[in-house]
């Protein structure tokens, strides 16, 4: 299916989500911040990035300020996933480029859904 890379600081978190990406036959690689997000990116050439909000070295905010500012990297969707659910923190994220919001705890069912229909639309702008 898809190339799919995490950004999750939580190792219990970022299991079910390798898990639940895993089963549903995507290829999953998993860092543990943005500042690794940064590193692996151009090497991995992901259809899709999930990026937890705060994590440690780089926020998730900023990684996507980075990547949607590279020309080279600005098309590939990035989805948030965060227990942030304030209209502050959800506009936030959509203005550094988001694509999605997704809110914690989610299901896998929803999960593996919203990727779905963010994939079906194709390349970020």
């Amino acid at each position: 299916m898809a190339k799919i890379l995490i950004a999750e600081d939580e190792r219990d978190i970022r299991d079910l989500i390798i898990f639940t990406l895993t089963y549903a036959k995507h290829e999953v690689i998993a860092v543990a911040n943005g500042e690794e997000v940064l590193e692996n990116v151009r090497r991995e050439q992901p259809d899709l990035i999930l990026l937890d909000v705060r994590m440690p070295r780089m926020t998730g905010y900023e990684a996507c300020r980075r990547l949607k500012a590279d020309p080279t990297l600005r098309h590939i969707p990035v989805v948030f996933l965060s227990a942030k659910g304030q209209e502050t923190e959800v506009q936030t994220g959509l203005e550094a480029g988001a694509a999605e919001y997704i809110l914690k705890p989610f299901s896998p069912d929803q999960l593996n859904k919203r990727i779905a229909e963010i994939l079906k639309k194709g390349p970020a702008a």
